[in-house]
């Protein structure tokens, strides 16, 4: 159920109580301890999700949930810190709250980040990956039931989820910061368990270049609704599958705190670019 009515209470709620002459294009949704993205913006205003009518809590660690009207690189941004994910047992529409929520409030532009294990034996650990498609393995789709016709039609296409424009604008400013940014093939998978070895090896062999728990029912979502969005995906770990190595959390949240400063910096010469 897409539930319109919820996002339409959020969206008043907070439309009320933005700053008067905020008016946001771009929205940024961060990713699993990406949370120091955050030190490059400055907030106008911040609204913990719990505050926010008919909105869904985040609960998982490293995602603080707030919602921040704010400027980065002169820009009046939205910054969500703080996904949902299905493994939490959140609904699609609950999922993609934020990113409809957007949407209603002015935002054209979606950044979407994850923190990704890297699939292709050429990726390493702790760098940066444009997403240039994805592959939806969750089993779910945030466009299932009715189809609310304001937001967009029924059968949306897919064939430009993320914008080359955006991705090339992404990769011409990573080269201009010596960023190494790869471009590859986002694998959504519903989680919470990592994958095994035998998964691996199939995700692989089916094209992905890496894999995480997140992104793909907000980029449907917002491809549904007209907007134009760079996925951008932290790399945290390095899947072998002919010697997987164990991965913690800790772990996770450690390389991806490294690699937050090379995306604030990216994220910033992109939206300034904008």
């Amino acid at each position: 159920m897409q539930n319109a009515d919820c996002v339409k209470r959020s969206s008043e709620w907070l439309r009320k109580r933005l700053p008067e002459d905020f008016s946001p294009r771009i929205a940024l949704v961060l990713g699993t301890g990406l949370g120091g993205v955050a030190a490059r913006i400055h907030d106008l205003a911040a609204f913990a999700y719990d505050q926010i009518p008919d909105f869904p809590t985040a609960s998982v660690e490293s995602h603080s949930g707030k919602v921040s009207a704010a400027r980065l690189a002169g820009r009046d941004v939205l910054l969500w810190q703080g996904r949902l994910h299905l493994y939490e047992g959140r609904s699609e529409a609950e999922v993609c709250q934020c990113v409809r929520v957007s949407a209603e409030l002015g935002v054209k532009t979606l950044v979407l980040t994850n923190a990704s294990g890297a699939l292709n034996p050429l990726f390493e650990a702790g760098e940066l990956m444009a997403i240039t498609d994805h592959i939806n393995l969750t089993g779910h789709n945030p466009l299932i039931g009715p189809n609310h016709d304001a937001w967009g039609p029924r059968f949306p296409d897919m064939s430009q989820v993320y914008s080359p424009r955006l991705v090339a604008l992404a990769l011409a400013k990573a080269a201009g910061q010596d960023i190494r940014l790869e471009r590859g093939v986002y694998a959504g998978v519903l989680g919470p368990s990592l994958e095994t070895p035998a998964e691996t090896r199939f995700l692989r062999n089916a094209g992905a270049d890496a894999v995480g728990m997140s992104t793909v029912m907000e980029a449907i979502a917002a491809r549904h609704l007209g907007m134009e969005i760079l996925g951008l995906a932290c790399l945290v770990n390095k899947n072998l599958p002919d010697c997987m190595a164990e991965v913690s959390l800790e772990e996770i949240l450690a390389v991806a705190a490294g690699a937050g400063e090379k995306l604030g910096r990216l994220v910033a010469a992109v939206v300034e670019a904008l």
